[in-house]
């Protein structure tokens, strides 16, 4: 259950948005495990369904089937359906649990495609270090 008190939803007056786009914002959410019983996914649901709440559009994709890097054509499916929703979105939440200090294999292989990396990287361009959170 949301509590509304603790959510101040944004709108584009806020937002100091002039213009711009006339739909709600598009966020992609990545999650890094495959397990069944994934709390990467867990969480991810529960950040899509606060996004929602705050009149978001979100898409979460499933990592099942994402080949390693290099190992097939660019035009494998998987690839190529990341790479669609990374150049939909306009803003994405990375979600993967910590093995041996690390980011998972799933999360390194998002970062490792081509254009998937990029998009997060201009988008990383536009993040005011004030307001964001990096942990």
């Amino acid at each position: 259950m949301i509590d509304e008190v603790l959510l101040d939803a944004p709108t584009h007056d806020k937002l100091s948005l002039q213009g711009g786009a006339t739909h709600p914002p598009r966020i992609l959410l990545l999650y890094g495990s495959l397990r069944d019983r994934s709390y990467s996914r867990l969480l991810t649901e529960e950040a899509a369904r606060i996004l929602i709440h705050l009149g978001a559009e979100t898409k979460i994709f499933d990592p099942h089937g994402l080949p390693m890097p290099d190992s097939v054509p660019a035009d494998h499916p998987k690839v190529a359906e990341l790479r669609a929703l990374s150049n939909w979105s306009e803003g994405q939440v990375w979600c993967s649990p910590e093995r041996h200090g690390t980011l998972t294999g799933v999360t390194d292989r998002y970062s490792k495609r081509k254009g998937v990396a990029a998009e997060a990287a201009r988008m990383a361009e536009n993040v005011n270090p004030e307001t964001s959170i990096n942990r």
